[in-house]
């Protein structure tokens, strides 16, 4: 297999803010519950460009697996907000023929560099 990508969304660079106040919120208990089940959230979710096809991992201990072919995609759409651009974060949508995203990955590291990686396989 020829993994080109193959990425988590982030936590702290995602939501910088959520992060630290879920810090803040650790003594009274609550905040490590929060930082928990975002870890697992995070950690459980995963989309890789895998030869010619996106793949989408999410769960963690019952699998929801989507593939898509790059021939199949219309359009690739990355959303940042003024930090996720500090911190190199992005959202990423996948159109194909439909008005709705195929697949949808908030908080990935450099979106960029994927949209890049699915046209230069497109054209090749």
């Amino acid at each position: 297999m020829d993994v080109k990508y193959s990425e988590h969304p982030a936590m702290f660079k995602n939501n910088p803010l959520g992060f630290l106040l879920s810090i803040l919120l650790i003594p009274v208990g609550v905040g490590i519950i929060i930082l928990l089940a975002w870890y697992l959230k995070c950690k459980s979710t995963q989309l890789e460009l895998v030869g010619d096809d996106l793949v989408l991992e999410r769960g963690l201990l019952s699998k929801d697996r989507t593939e898509l072919s790059l021939s199949s995609v219309r359009t690739v759409n990355v959303y940042q907000s003024f930090f996720n651009r500090i911190f190199g974060v992005g959202k990423i949508a996948i159109y194909t023929a439909g008005d709705e995203a195929e697949m949808e990955v908030a908080g990935l590291p450099d979106p960029h560099r994927l949209r890049e990686l699915i046209k230069e396989r497109q054209d090749a």
